[in-house]
């Protein structure tokens, strides 16, 4: 899927905000939250999630979803990390 074929799918699934995302290499985010549900396309690099002592990593191509709360950390990769993000509010 590319890039404006799911930002069309992230609109028809009602997402309210449709972000391009860039972030910088090697970078770490200790745990928190959003109030907001997630869902993004991995467009380049890489980002490692951890959720419950679990950490999956997300490269070119995939997806990574998220629901409201949940606590997580992120760690982008030595290249950094672009994806194209939908937020849901309420």
């Amino acid at each position: 899927m590319d890039h404006q074929q799911f930002r069309q799918q992230l609109a028809a699934e009602g997402f309210d905000e449709i972000l391009d995302k860039s972030l910088p290499a090697g970078q770490y985010v200790a745990a928190h939250t959003h109030p907001f549900a997630v869902k993004a396309l991995v467009t380049s690099g890489e980002v490692a999630l951890g959720v419950a002592g679990v950490v999956t990593t997300y490269r070119t191509g995939e997806v990574f979803t998220m629901a409201p709360g949940c606590e997580h950390t992120e760690r982008y990769g030595d290249a950094g990390v672009s994806y194209v993000v939908g937020r849901k509010n309420g």
